[in-house]
C-alpha cells in the first residue's frame, strides 16, 4: 500500500534536503538561505539550477545523477509530489540535490542576484486562459532575472503546442537568443546541438512516456534571458491545445488564445 499524504508530509518534515515555504511563511521573514546556497547547503561553488513545477522530482534527481558536479533543486507546491523524488534522493545519499516547497510566484524571495545559472520547465501547465501565470510568460521571466546570471539559460520541454508556439513568439519579440528549437525531440536531427538534445530527451517522465504513447510530439526549446531590455508578450492569436492533460479534455469552448 503507498503512503498517504499525511505520511508523506511527515517524512518531507525530517528530510534535510527539503525547504518548506509556502506563500505565508516569508509573509514577515526573509528565506534564510537566500544568497547562501553555496555555503551553507551544498557546500560548494558548484552552479545552481531550479526545476520549477518539478512534480515529483524525476527530472531533478535524474539530472542531478548525470551532472554530480552541479547542484539541482526542485520547486513546486505539491508535497506529496515531491515525495518521490526527495525520498529518493535521500535513500541515494545524494549531496547535489535539494527540494523547495513553495509558490512559484514568489520564487525570486529565495535567490539572490546571479546565483542561479539555469532553469528547466518540464511539462508545465499551459495556462491557455492566463497568459501571467505562464511559466515562460514575461511575468515570470522578469521574476528569474532576480538572481539567474545576465543571459542565463530557460529549458522548456513541453507537450504542449500552446505553450511551445507562445513561448517562441516571445523570444522572437523580444530578441532573446535561442540556442535549440525543435518540435519534435526524439526525431529531431541533432546537428550542432546534439549534447542539448541528448540532455533534453535522456530523462523521460512517468507522464511523458504516456504523451509519447498517444502519439504527442515532445518539444523543446533552449534560450538565453539577458537582464537588459523590457520584456514585451507576443500580440498573436494561438491555436489552443484540444485536451488539457493527460486524461483529460480541454474546458474551454475557445479555438484560440493570446
Amino acid at each position: 500500500m503507498s503512503k498517504g499524504k499525511l505520511a508523506k508530509f511527515a517524512d518531507m518534515e525530517s528530510y534535510d534536503c527539503v525547504f518548506q515555504y509556502p506563500y505565508g511563511a516569508l509573509e514577515h521573514a526573509e528565506f534564510p538561505l537566500q544568497g547562501r546556497w553555496h555555503e551553507e547547503f551544498f557546500h560548494n561553488q558548484n552552479p545552481i539550477v531550479l526545476e520549477l513545477g518539478c512534480g515529483k522530482g524525476e527530472y531533478t534527481v535524474g539530472l542531478a545523477k548525470l551532472h554530480p558536479d552541479v547542484n539541482f533543486i526542485g520547486v513546486d507546491i505539491k508535497g506529496a509530489r515531491m515525495w518521490t523524488g526527495a525520498t529518493e534522493a535521500v535513500r541515494e545519499g545524494m549531496k547535489n540535490v535539494a527540494f523547495l516547497r513553495t509558490n512559484i510566484e514568489i520564487i525570486d524571495r529565495f535567490f539572490a542576484p546571479d546565483e542561479v545559472q539555469e532553469i528547466w520547465l518540464t511539462f508545465s501547465d499551459p495556462q491557455m486562459k492566463s497568459p501571467r501565470k505562464r511559466l515562460t510568460s514575461s511575468w515570470f521571466l522578469e521574476r528569474y532575472r532576480h538572481f539567474l546570471v545576465d543571459g542565463g539559460i530557460v529549458h522548456l520541454k513541453t507537450d504542449s503546442n500552446f505553450l511551445f508556439t507562445y513561448t517562441s513568439l516571445l523570444a522572437d519579440r523580444n530578441q532573446l537568443p535561442v540556442d535549440v528549437h525543435t518540435t519534435d525531440l526524439y526525431g529531431a536531427e541533432a546537428g550542432d546541438s546534439v549534447g542539448d538534445i541528448q540532455e533534453a530527451s535522456s530523462i523521460q517522465t512517468y507522464y511523458e512516456s504516456m504523451w509519447i504513447a498517444r502519439g504527442l510530439n515532445i518539444k523543446y526549446m533552449k534560450f538565453h534571458l539577458p537582464h537588459d531590455g523590457t520584456l514585451e508578450e507576443p500580440d498573436v492569436e494561438i491555436e489552443l491545445d484540444d485536451y488539457r492533460s493527460y486524461h483529460r479534455n480541454k474546458r474551454s469552448s475557445l479555438d484560440k488564445a493570446k
